[in-house]
């Protein structure tokens, strides 16, 4: 009935608006018909579909200027609330009420003070978030827990009974029971002490609600699987155990998901095998295993551990296909012919034994002529060159189709036995890292093609074309470093983008250019349709080739079992209704896991930068704004030059041409620019790293310690100056 009610509510001549009218429209006047209809018209209420007037009548909420949308709050008090694609609301202050961030509230259209539409929350439908992770502290009558959370600066009270052992120092889970007239908690879990070693990154998993350890579910589940494959469904697969096969994945890799094979075939076609561990086999719908490996998404890589998709015993047991042993693959086998193209494949059950175990630096060293390297494995040697000439013919088929090739530096931290880095350095990609890559694009591709073409129901990766005000603005950023996009933006190529990457290597805004374009980018997603990849300027695209970490990969092998190896489509409505929401929880999982691993990398790389303050490095302006610019370090690391800190002048920031301009120098500092900086602070709560241009003494606010009997207390000294003293603003280390 609520739609039927929405659908009557918005027609805007429609009068009869009061309860009682509406109730004898719908014909709920008996007496239990009433009660009922009053309680869904107040459930409605509640939900923010509907609004009453001053006089009693219902309307739609925007009917009235009222607006529903999810709070994004910022850590100066001030938030917004977008309540559409293209419309957002400015909340001050003043006007949020009791909301928090990333509530959903109900907001009412106010006059407005600027440019931006203004609004005030009425009130919060639905509170975003009930558990936060923070430390205890003592309060004057009861404990505190002074949550990590930065749009969260309210203390929760703890009250000696829901302590639950917890003490002060302790990092903690804490749910808040209550939010009015005081917001109270329960403490739900101990994580440990705050100076403990790995605490600060166990806090931020648990942040985003993550669990380490596996339900007593999941563990009794995997007790009745053996670490031998059952070799009575041996006679179901392809066997392949003959075949020369390898693995190649990273030095300290334990859940070994794909193996290669390749030969070439009399009529000059390559025969190119991607077997991967066959996770479905095992992992069965509906099982405890299943449930919490959807309820995970996928595996979440740290900077000092890894938290795994499914359990060890089958991520890095029987699912993995080490060396030397048999194992139970689905495999993608394809012939390809000299133009790269995919004449035949076929998709089967198979069983292989792995012959190495090869690691990427190993097989660079091979490629580049280690002469020893080559007579430890000299069996497999062939079999790497031919895979490299392979995979070379692969890459210029897809560069000539206009996949865009970001080539963005990775880093990766260091750390000790004690969670402290040592060290940040760039992750290098040598010719095997390339040679995987190909061949796993090319076993996505055909895998989704093929069920594109059945017409059955699949899981798809899809990246949709870039919205128009992202890619303007990416064109207003690289136009005054030279690079200028003729035409309309509304129906763009991938490879008229690319032509931009292309032409910036080699010079100093190569990164920056890629960096830009990969930022206006939509984020790549899981979908029930097929709706292309456009980085990758591919019509069909899936992920099949992780299905040890990935949950959609082995969705897709669960597809693949059902309707290719068994044939049952009588699960095809079943699956048309599953996977949407799969696909969707898939997609949610894998951006938090991003954000996790964003998070610890972030807080590790202020944590290193902090052993070096004072020191100076040379980097590159990556990013400008009103209140600045970051510096980029060649390891990846960049931190804020606030504009306050620019003393020999007063700055003005050109929006349009994105640089900041001396107002009595005329000095320019644009993108790209080389800079030398000097490392002034570090926040590793905050994730925050603060540079100064080397030559211009900052202006900011100094801070002492001085530790008395092992308590902190900080003086200030301040000094005058007016230049730029804007309100400093920070914003958190990328």
């Amino acid at each position: 009935m609520k739609e039927e009610i929405l659908e009557l509510l918005s027609d805007q001549t429609y009068t009869r608006r009061k309860i009682q009218e509406l109730a004898e429209h719908f014909h709920m006047t008996e007496t239990q018909d009433y009660v009922a209809f009053i309680k869904l018209i107040n459930e409605m209420e509640d939900e923010g579909l509907i609004i009453r007037s001053r006089i009693n009548d219902y309307y739609l909420i925007n009917q009235l200027q009222y607006y529903k949308g999810v709070l994004e709050l910022n850590k100066r008090g001030f938030g917004f609330v977008k309540v559409d694609e293209d419309r957002e609301f400015y909340i001050h202050d003043s006007n949020m009420k009791d909301a928090l961030h990333n509530d959903t509230v109900l907001i009412e259209k106010i006059k407005s003070h600027g440019q931006r539409e203004e609004g005030r929350v009425v009130r919060v439908l639905k509170r975003g978030k009930l558990r936060y992770v923070g430390e205890v502290k003592r309060g004057r009558k009861d404990y505190i827990v002074k949550t990590d959370d930065q749009k969260f600066d309210k203390p929760i009270i703890v009250d000696a009974a829901h302590m639950h052992g917890a003490m002060p120092g302790h990092k903690v889970v804490v749910e808040i029971k209550t939010f009015k007239p005081q917001i109270k908690g329960d403490i739900i879990k101990i994580i440990g002490h705050r100076n403990d070693p790995g605490i600060d990154i166990l806090s931020i998993v648990h942040a985003h609600d993550v669990d380490i350890e596996f339900p007593k579910e999941v563990y009794e589940q995997i007790e009745g699987i053996s670490d031998e494959i059952d070799p009575s469904d041996i006679e179901n697969r392809v066997d392949l155990r003959n075949e020369l096969i390898v693995t190649i994945d990273g030095d300290d890799a334990k859940d070994l998901d794909d193996a290669i094979s390749l030969k070439k075939l009399d009529n000059g076609h390559y025969h190119l095998g991607v077997h991967i561990a066959d996770v479905s086999y095992y992992v069965t719908e509906g099982s405890p295993l299943d449930k919490e490996a959807i309820k995970r998404g996928t595996s979440i890589y740290l900077v000092d551990r890894v938290i795994p998709m499914l359990p060890h015993k089958l991520s890095n047991g029987i699912c993995s296909l080490n060396p030397n042993t048999d194992r139970y693959t689905i495999s993608c086998i394809m012939e390809i012919d000299k133009h790269g193209e995919v004449v035949n494949h076929d998709i089967l059950p198979t069983v292989i034994h792995s012959s190495y175990r090869m690691t990427y630096n190993n097989v660079n060293k091979i490629l580049d002529g280690d002469q020893k390297l080559q007579q430890e494995y000299a069996p497999a040697v062939p079999l790497f060159f031919l895979m490299q000439e392979l995979a070379t013919l692969l890459r210029k088929v897809r560069d000539e189709r206009g996949a865009i090739d970001f080539d963005v530096d990775e880093a990766k931290v260091l750390v000790d036995q004690k969670g402290k880095p040592t060290d940040v350095v760039l992750r290098k990609r040598g010719a095997s890292d390339k040679i995987i890559e190909e061949f796993m694009l090319k076993a996505n591709e055909t895998v989704a093609q093929h069920f594109k073409w059945m017409d059955l129901p699949f899981i798809y990766r899809v990246h949709e074309q870039p919205k128009v005000k992202k890619l303007q603005q990416f064109v207003n950023i690289v136009k005054p470093l030279g690079y200028t996009i003729k035409g309309s933006l509304e129906h763009v190529y991938p490879n008229e983008l690319n032509a931009i990457i292309h032409a910036s290597k080699g010079t100093d805004e190569h990164v920056i250019v890629s960096t830009l374009l990969l930022r206006c980018m939509q984020k790549a997603r899981y979908d029930a349709q097929c709706l292309g990849h456009f980085g990758l300027a591919d019509e069909y695209y899936t992920h099949f080739t992780s299905p040890i970490r990935r949950y959609p990969d082995l969705l897709g092998h669960r597809l693949i079992r059902t309707f290719l190896f068994k044939q049952d489509y009588k699960q095809t409505a079943h699956f048309e209704e599953v996977i949407p929401e799969l696909a969707e929880q898939s997609s949610y999982r894998e951006k938090e896991a991003v954000d996790i691993e964003r998070e610890v990398t972030d807080m590790k790389m202020a944590e290193y930068m902090s052993e070096h303050i004072g020191e100076e490095f040379e980097g590159m302006i990556s990013s400008i704004t009103s209140f600045g610019f970051f510096v980029e370090l060649p390891n990846t690391i960049d931190g804020l030059v606030h504009i306050t800190d620019l003393t020999d002048d007063y700055y003005h920031y050109d929006e349009k041409q994105m640089v900041l301009v001396g107002e009595r120098t005329g000095r320019i500092f644009k993108l790209s620019d080389k800079v030398k900086v000097r490392v002034v602070a570090c926040d590793k709560k905050e994730r925050t790293i603060d540079f100064e241009v080397v030559g211009m003494e900052s202006r900011k606010k100094k801070s002492k310690i001085v530790k008395i009997n092992d308590r902190k207390v900080k003086t200030k000294r301040t000094k005058k100056g007016k230049i730029n003293r804007s309100h400093r603003k920070t914003r958190k280390h990328r």
